[in-house]
């Protein structure tokens, strides 16, 4: 219902809210020029705002004063820049010839409309799955996809794997030198809902991102019910008045099981801001992020990198360690770092079978597993885990 003559009056802030939304997941550098335009439908409902990539599409609903309704299309992030810059006045926008005006108090611009002849048919959202919190979605997000790859030439590695299996929900992440695993509970639509999913971490991330954790509405993740989950490919989230899905990755993710430890010989528990601060100084010596060596020991761990033409650095730090009389493990401090950044209570605790081996990196809990028998430690029982690959130490 494309019109030449679309007019339509909008809050200013509703308007730079919904087409800054929609102008994040536009591309930068689309594959066709059409790509780079921002639909917006005005009906008798409000406005519409959608963007498609053919990877990503996004809808947001706003409510607005339509006073000819139609569909036009501009350049999206040019009018989410503009709209970020204007006073906080109503802002009326009407089609003259092949130009969209936007008049703002004293503020006019003029934009090219975009034809719309070859632009594609935006997807439809599937069937809701599951609904969950926001701040539970965000977090648990957040804490995976820290872990997962960014090199394209493994996909299976770039995803953020979801396995549902009714109520719960686990999503694991790998990029080969890392993993990590949060598992939560949702309100699925189905009670026996069963799925296999990878959805592109930095997507996933992305609309976590914009998400407001305070809201009182639930996420809705919708990939379809019944037999046909995922059948669509596309992974959907739904809140409020916005809407986005994303194509999901055609590749199988590897099998994580094995690699996590069940039990530990040794484990350490250590205050996260303090270990923090020292892995920061200590690293501006080290080779190009190469490794921080850990020497832990009852009472004290203690952080050392360089020792070449950058010189050295040494640091100790409390820590409560209990297990093998000592233990030398070396780490990349980039990745320790980004484990410990979500890890959310105020000590971590390290899990270790080997120094050679992956160690893993829990939220401590209420109560520290004691040894068995055999004097090793199980690991303790956690939502969220963090499997960390040493690096390999000189000698």
């Amino acid at each position: 219902m494309d019109a030449p003559n679309v007019s339509f009056e909008v809050a200013k802030d509703d308007l730079a809210s919904a087409v800054s939304w929609v102008a994040r997941n536009l591309p930068s550098k689309p594959t066709q020029p059409v790509l780079r335009a921002m639909l917006i439908t005005a009906d008798d409902d409000g406005l519409e705002f959608a963007g498609f990539d053919y990877e990503v599409s996004t809808k947001v609903r706003i409510p607005a004063e339509v006073n000819q309704p139609g569909r036009i299309a501009v350049a999206g992030k040019l009018i989410a820049e503009i709209t970020a810059t204007l006073p906080s006045k109503p802002i009326k926008v009407f089609v003259e010839g092949s130009m969209v005006q936007l008049v703002c108090g004293s503020s006019r611009f003029e934009l090219p409309s975009i034809p719309l002849d070859d632009y594609p048919t935006l997807p439809a959202l599937p069937e809701v799955t599951g609904a969950i919190n926001p701040r539970l979605f965000i977090d648990a997000v957040t804490q995976v996809a820290a872990a997962a790859g960014r090199d394209d030439t493994l996909p299976m590695l770039t995803g953020v794997h979801m396995e549902i299996d009714g109520e719960n929900v686990t999503l694991t992440a790998t990029d080969r030198f890392r993993l990590a695993l949060r598992s939560f509970q949702w309100a699925p639509a189905v009670a026996d809902a069963q799925a296999k999913l990878l959805i592109p971490a930095k997507n996933l991330l992305e609309n976590a991102r914009t998400l407001d954790a305070n809201s009182s509405e639930p996420v809705e993740i919708a990939v379809g019910t019944g037999e046909s989950i995922g059948a669509d490919g596309l992974f959907g989230i739904h809140i409020e008045d916005r809407q986005t899905t994303t194509r999901m990755l055609d590749a199988d993710f590897p099998n994580v099981a094995p690699l996590l430890p069940k039990q530990h010989k040794s484990m350490a528990s250590v205050e996260i801001s303090a270990l923090q601060d020292a892995i920061r100084r200590v690293a501006l010596v080290t080779d190009r992020n190469a490794q921080i060596r850990m020497q832990f020991s009852p009472g004290e761990v203690i952080l050392s990198a360089g020792g070449s033409d950058a010189g050295h650095a040494e640091e100790s730090v409390p820590c409560a360690y209990t297990g093998e009389d000592e233990l030398l493990i070396a780490f990349n401090p980039g990745y320790l770092r980004d484990g410990l950044s979500v890890i959310r209570t105020n000590r971590v605790v390290f899990g270790f079978t080997e120094a050679s081996r992956p160690a893993i990196l829990v939220p401590e809990p209420e109560e520290m597993p004691e040894a068995n028998a055999d004097g090793m430690f199980p690991t303790p029982e956690t939502d969220f885990t963090y499997l960390l690959m040493p690096v390999r130490l000189p000698g």
